[in-house]
């Protein structure tokens, strides 16, 4: 007899583990895809696709835009200034390299046409969440959003 409610508890208590595993995998694959971690982007497209990054400051506004049309990007950097109203804009442009993972790299050499010196270089993990494509810059952890994410809401 003993055997028996053992057996059958044993039972119950083995389905209500193969429960919680269910429940704690479904919480872990979570916090996987809000971490970036974990996923597989490279069949996604980005081709023709812009991404936006908006900091907000006490004086002024910085709005900046990745454009992606093939391999070539164009970065713009806008700044509003709250004060005179008055806008100005730098625009970049360049190339970008994605290797079979899900990093991007930038490398934005001209400035409105003019070979600079310097160039632009980010390095950007791209992620999902909630089928909202991001990209994160690895350096400053800045997340830039997909345009149309925006305009959706």
């Amino acid at each position: 007899m003993k055997k028996l409610i053992f057996s059958i508890v044993f039972c119950f208590s083995t389905l209500g583990l193969n429960a919680q595993y269910g429940t704690i995998n479904a919480i872990i694959q979570r916090l996987e895809e809000k971490r970036g971690i974990n996923q597989n982007l490279s069949d996604v497209n980005i081709d023709n696709r812009k991404f936006v990054l908006i900091k907000d400051f006490e004086d002024h506004t910085e709005r900046s835009f990745i454009i992606i049309k093939g391999n070539l990007v164009t970065y713009v950097e806008m700044f509003d200034d709250k004060k005179t109203g008055e806008s100005s804009s730098n625009v970049f442009s360049g190339d970008i390299v994605r290797p079979k993972s899900n990093l991007i790299s930038m490398r934005a050499d001209k400035l409105e046409g003019i070979k600079i010196p310097l160039p632009v270089t980010k390095t950007l993990l791209m992620t999902k969440q909630k089928k909202i494509l991001y990209l994160i810059d690895i350096n400053t952890k800045e997340r830039w959003i997909e345009e149309s994410a925006i305009n959706q809401k």
